[in-house]
């Protein structure tokens, strides 16, 4: 029996051009496979008894949320069923007393902030897709953002997980409630903390409890330095954490990226500088203003071409769009193979430097966005349409940029996932012993291998 006659309640989407479009994410040059259906749950129990059926039969299931990841973790792998959580979209608490708010996975991030704000609380984790993504795709990723360097990341706001597994929960298809809603918990192992950034691997996220903070209270200011170089910048990043300041956000923009974005969205930005560095400061008070004037000094002693705090909130507005808008743009003048590789800050210029070098000597258009202040760059090549040559020197160039970042003590990934893109990356990361230990945990959660196969854990010649 097939699935839509087994499960005859839900909603499958057979239409090739539907089903097309929902077998990946933005990572344009990950490979996608064929899916069979995909189907449109919207509760726990619907996702169960999909899991279940799939199960039955050796179905993959990939779960995906907005599409937005730009490591190829939701695209469909052959005969799989693509499981689009978008319906479950409902903020299902929100308690002030406590700060916590419940969501289903299909809830956007800005929503969400919205949804909080309206009670006085805050939802700090930002990632550029804010807009767009969803809270289960962020927790799928360890999602960052601009404001992670002063508030942290997805995984410091998840309390508690409702997911569907298998394995040695139960027969496929079983609900099971991980974490508490406590400040606090330290009952058996940190299991919550292991699916945060699993990228669907060991079940599907069907409910989060997150952590609040309070509201903001005042606009915070921004700092700007223009710089000649990117790589002057990334000094103003390594004098900034030298010197103990801890801004909201550190972000840098280079000159391509500032260039791509004004001539989509004409926001009346200059490029005239080669980078840009935004940070915000939210400190209150006389405190705050100090911190804003000693940044901007410290921008101009690691030789800004100018350092100011903006007094234009409109302006300061545009500069922070810009940010956001940066990926977007760039793709919008040809295929974008995106970086995510994280170093430690003090190896910012090195690693930018690197770069510059790797996009010369393969002879590449390379524009470089990064959160700055917690070393996590995202280098963005460029080539031209229907190229297959530069194509080549692109993903040479991105192994390259993965192994240096390796070679500083970093990582091949800050909060994009491992997905399809960075599965050889990781190989060279991470020893035989640490690889060893995540597919006996991929193993004994998934016994089937039926979540998202061939991500993280799989084989990167496959």
């Amino acid at each position: 029996m097939s699935l839509p006659a087994a499960l005859p309640h839900l909603d499958f989407v057979t239409d090739p051009d539907v089903l097309g479009s929902l077998s990946h994410d933005d990572a344009e040059w990950a490979p996608v496979g064929r899916a069979t259906a995909a189907v449109r749950p919207r509760t726990t129990e619907e996702v169960g008894a999909i899991v279940a059926a799939c199960a039955d039969r050796g179905i993959p299931v990939v779960a995906r949320g907005a599409g937005t990841g730009l490591s190829g973790g939701a695209n469909a792998v052959d005969g799989c069923v693509i499981l689009d959580l978008s319906r479950m979209n409902r903020i299902l608490e929100i308690d002030p007393d406590n700060m916590i708010a419940v969501v289903q996975p299909g809830v956007v991030n800005n929503d969400l902030k919205a949804a909080v704000a309206e009670h006085g609380l805050w939802y700090p984790p930002d990632p550029a897709s804010a807009p767009w993504s969803t809270i289960g795709g962020n927790v799928a990723t360890n999602a960052g953002g601009l404001c992670c360097l002063k508030y942290g990341v997805t995984r410091d706001y998840v309390l508690g997980l409702e997911a569907v597994v298998g394995g040695p929960a139960g027969p496929y298809g079983t609900a099971v409630r991980l974490g508490h809603r406590t400040t606090k918990g330290v009952a058996g192992y940190d299991l919550v903390g292991l699916f945060v950034g699993s990228e669907g691997t060991l079940g599907v996220v069907t409910e989060i409890t997150l952590r609040l903070r309070p509201a903001r209270a005042a606009s915070p200011r921004t700092v700007v330095g223009a710089f000649p170089s990117v790589v002057a910048a990334g000094n103003a990043v390594a004098a900034t954490t030298r010197r103990g300041l801890l801004p909201t956000a550190l972000e840098l923009l280079d000159r391509a990226c500032l260039q791509a974005v004004e001539d989509w969205k004409h926001l009346g930005l200059s490029a005239t500088a080669e980078a840009l560095l935004l940070a915000q400061i939210d400190t209150p008070g006389a405190a705050g203003d100090e911190e804003a004037a000693e940044l901007a000094a410290i921008f101009q002693s690691a030789g800004a071409e100018w350092a100011e705090q903006s007094t234009d909130e409109f302006e300061a507005e545009a500069l922070f769009a810009a940010r956001r808008l940066a990926y977007p743009a760039m793709e919008r003048l040809g295929p974008v193979l995106t970086e995510d590789v994280c170093v430690p800050r003090s190896a910012v210029p090195t690693m930018l430097a690197t770069i510059e070098e790797i996009a010369a000597r393969h002879s590449l258009t390379v524009a470089t966005i990064a959160h700055a202040g917690d070393g996590n760059l995202h280098p963005l090549i460029r080539t031209p349409p229907n190229d297959e040559k530069a194509k080549e020197q692109a993903q040479s160039a991105f192994e390259e940029i993965l192994r240096s970042a390796i070679a500083l003590g970093g990582t091949v990934t800050g909060e994009h996932g491992v997905g399809l893109l960075k599965r050889r990356g990781m190989r060279e990361e991470q020893s035989p012993e640490v690889l060893a230990m995540q597919q006996a945990l991929k193993n004994s959660l998934d016994p089937r291998n039926i979540f998202n196969p061939t991500k993280v854990t799989g084989d990167p010649e496959s």
